[in-house]
């Protein structure tokens, strides 16, 4: 897959969204500088949700349309939420015109038919699918159409679903899928990340997989990356005093900063399947063992257990080559502490 001019899979690094979603509070300027912010703390983009209240519901008050699931948003309705934590779509140019100023790649998640012909307009690098809408198969069949890249967040999705979602991307003409393993739980339980799961989607799915994190911190990101993730998604915020439906489970500048240095961390820790030894490894061989002679030696004296051992450092024989030197002759003097060679072997 590839955005923009980010290559994403295989060898390349992960890549890193800082997600905005409400944490803008209703003001333009903090969405503005929380993206400037983003860029500061090691992001490669910025992600936007494109959406109204009328767009994902309707105003209601039947308790259908009540959160009261033990959540963050308790006693709201869904149409009070959506109308609080949206961004105005007279917002979307100006921020994707900062983030590119910025270098950072911008995309947003659509909801609806009409935010996807929103979206092209901004001439959109790639699109996200929300873990809540993978079940909206006609918005997945007409985002992936557009031929951009396609995301999709798997927080509340049963396989079937996901298999579903994918086929539908594949049926468009659209193999660019990244899954994204994710927990729709805000915040969510450690014990309910199942980070294992990344390595099964890959398999499984034959796609690029990532991770969506709604937890505490940075431990589940950078230890998703040691498990295959290609794209970690963590919501971003200019400053936790901001009144915003998803502050709680949200990072920093600072904390999203260390995020960033620990999963380029693990990155590092992985690596690449290689048995040559670097030039600094390979100048510690030295201190590996070998075999020296331990006791003085006379020409033509038979070689015994007494005479040769395997110790450190590394400068003599070989340790493999020590059942062949036994028995055989010393075919110069040779002192104590000297590494053996075959020029003291007959």
């Amino acid at each position: 897959m590839k955005i923009e001019n980010r290559n994403i899979g295989g060898k390349y690094p992960c890549f890193i969204i800082a997600e905005l979603s409400a944490n803008h509070g209703g003001d333009i300027s903090v969405a503005i500088e929380t993206i400037k912010a983003a860029k500061r703390a090691g992001a490669d983009a910025i992600k936007l949700q494109t959406y109204t209240a009328d767009t994902l519901t309707i105003d209601s008050d039947k308790d259908y349309f009540k959160i009261d699931k033990g959540t963050l948003w308790d006693g709201k309705t869904l149409y009070e939420l959506y109308k609080e934590a949206y961004t105005p779509w007279e917002w979307h140019q100006t921020l994707f015109d900062i983030a590119r100023s910025e270098g950072l790649i911008c995309f947003s998640s659509p909801f609806d038919f009409s935010a996807v012909d929103f979206l092209e307009t901004l001439d959109v690098p790639a699109y996200k699918i929300a873990s809540f809408e993978i079940q909206d198969i006609p918005l997945i069949e007409y985002t992936a159409s557009k031929g951009k890249p396609i995301i999709m967040s798997t927080g509340i999705a049963e396989e079937e679903d996901i298999a579903l979602a994918v086929e539908t991307c594949r049926n468009a003409g659209n193999n660019d899928i990244t899954l994204l393993k994710c927990t729709s739980s805000y915040p969510a339980p450690l014990e309910l990340a199942n980070l294992r799961t990344i390595e099964d989607l890959k398999k499984r799915f034959q796609v690029e997989v990532g991770f969506s994190d709604h937890t505490y911190g940075w431990l589940a990101p950078a230890i998703a990356v040691s498990l295959g993730a290609k794209i970690i998604e963590k919501h971003f915020i200019l400053n936790k005093s901001i009144e915003s439906a998803d502050a709680d489970f949200s990072l920093d500048e600072e904390e999203f900063k260390e995020m960033v240095s620990k999963v380029r961390d693990a990155e590092k820790l992985l690596g690449e399947v290689s048995y040559e030894l670097s030039e600094k490894v390979q100048k510690n061989r030295k201190f590996a063992r070998s075999l020296f002679v331990i006791k003085d030696g006379k020409k033509g004296d038979v070689i015994t257990k007494e005479h040769v051992k395997s110790i450190r450092p590394g400068y003599g024989l070989h340790p493999r080559y020590y059942k062949e030197i036994i028995g055989k002759n010393f075919a110069i003097d040779v002192e104590r502490g000297e590494p053996l060679s075959n020029k003291h072997i007959m």
